[in-house]
């Protein structure tokens, strides 16, 4: 009985001296807050950070780093085209409940080499990854080519992306990645998750917060369109006609 209690005493000591070994991170952006404007051709962030001991030491072995940038979520609904009688009309569509307005994953090694596929699965580590939630039923053979369509198109307009490599480490301390923001990046608040791993398992995890947001005459009219639909879309058509019209009058004089 007491050569057990002395087992099971060790066994517990050595799971704490383990637990105790789990490296911690230190995640910051170089910024927090990016600012849409008119010009604005995109921007570059840079997630970096440190990955130490609990006692704040450097860490005694190399860990991959895995660092996920996310915009809002949000409801699309997906659209299939399909040519009838020389014409091009909707057919098939799917919606999804909770498709991320930007997705970019970078990492010290290829994700495949890094985590099986449940670890990636549960963390949403790649784009094969992501947790689309569609709404209602669904094929899974539907499903999948409406979330690979997703996925292609927002990879076309550099929304979605992937740096197998993109992530490097230094002096098993320092670590830091580059994630490029496209003109048309989506405006909200981003999430840059990082997580260390060790032979397939996340041993330390940590967040932080960008915030993207237009200023100037684009924020408001972005203002104006959010909180005055109507009349938004009334001014448009007003402004558009007007426009035609102009365009009428000065080709007739020339």
């Amino acid at each position: 009985m007491r050569r057990r209690l002395t087992l099971v005493f060790a066994g517990g000591a050595m799971l704490l001296l383990t637990g105790a070994r789990d490296p911690i991170l230190v995640p910051e952006v170089s910024q927090h807050e990016v600012a849409l404007q008119q010009g604005f051709t995109g921007t570059e962030l840079l997630l970096f950070g440190a990955i130490l001991n609990p006692e704040g030491t450097r860490a005694a072995k190399d860990y991959d780093i895995v660092v996920v940038l996310k915009g809002p979520t949000q409801s699309i609904v997906l659209r299939e085209k399909q040519k009838v009688a020389g014409m091009w009309i909707n057919a098939d569509s799917a919606e999804f409940r909770s498709a991320p307005s930007y997705y970019a994953i970078a990492s010290t090694r290829p994700i495949s080499e890094i985590v099986d596929d449940k670890t990636a699965a549960i963390y949403e580590l790649g784009l094969k990854w992501l947790q689309l939630s569609p709404i209602g039923a669904i094929d899974p053979e539907q499903q999948a080519r409406f979330a690979g369509g997703l996925v292609n198109l927002n990879r076309r307009y550099g929304l979605y992306r992937e740096e197998d490599r993109g992530v490097t480490v230094s002096e098993q301390v320092l670590y830091q990645a580059r994630i490029g923001l496209p003109s048309r990046v989506p405006i909200g608040t981003y999430t840059a998750e990082t997580y260390a791993i060790s032979k397939g398992r996340v041993v330390a995890s940590a967040t932080s917060e960008v915030q993207v947001r237009k200023i100037g005459f684009e924020r408001a009219v972005a203002g104006f369109a959010e909180n005055y639909g109507f009349a938004y879309g009334l001014l448009a058509v007003v402004i558009s006609v007007a426009m035609g019209w102009v365009a009428g009058r000065l080709s007739a004089l020339v």
